[in-house]
């Protein structure tokens, strides 16, 4: 079973993202901020990342550096409510870019293409 971090400061988007990807069949474990996730990729050495790039303290793209400095091959989606920074050339390190939306259909699809499941 693959296991995917989610990293979001919001409680509800950790518990949705949650509950649809252990669904689809992955383990998942959550973060609230940037150094809860930077421990956990060290200690659950996760399969795939969604990292929120708003988060208090440690923004999303600080933790994105600090991940490819410790592994460059875990595949990291920004997941954001903000289009803006999609022309950010600090967040071009990640995999993918998905705008936040309730219908997790895009972020399903990517992290599946991602890990090269056949959902």
């Amino acid at each position: 079973m693959k296991t995917i971090l989610v990293v979001d400061d919001e409680e509800s988007i950790r518990l949705l993202y949650r509950e649809e990807l252990e669904e689809e069949g992955y383990r998942v474990i959550c973060a609230s901020d940037g150094e809860e996730a930077l421990r956990k990729v060290k200690s659950d050495s996760p399969d795939l990342i969604t990292l929120d790039i708003r988060m208090p303290g440690m923004d999303g793209i600080e933790v994105l550096q600090r991940i490819r400095e410790m592994d460059t091959d875990i595949p990291v989606i920004m997941s954001t409510a903000y289009g803006e920074y999609r022309q950010d050339f600090n967040v071009w390190a990640s995999d993918a870019y998905i705008i936040k939306t309730a219908n997790l259909d895009e972020l399903k699809k990517t992290i599946s293409r991602l890990l090269g499941d056949e959902n």
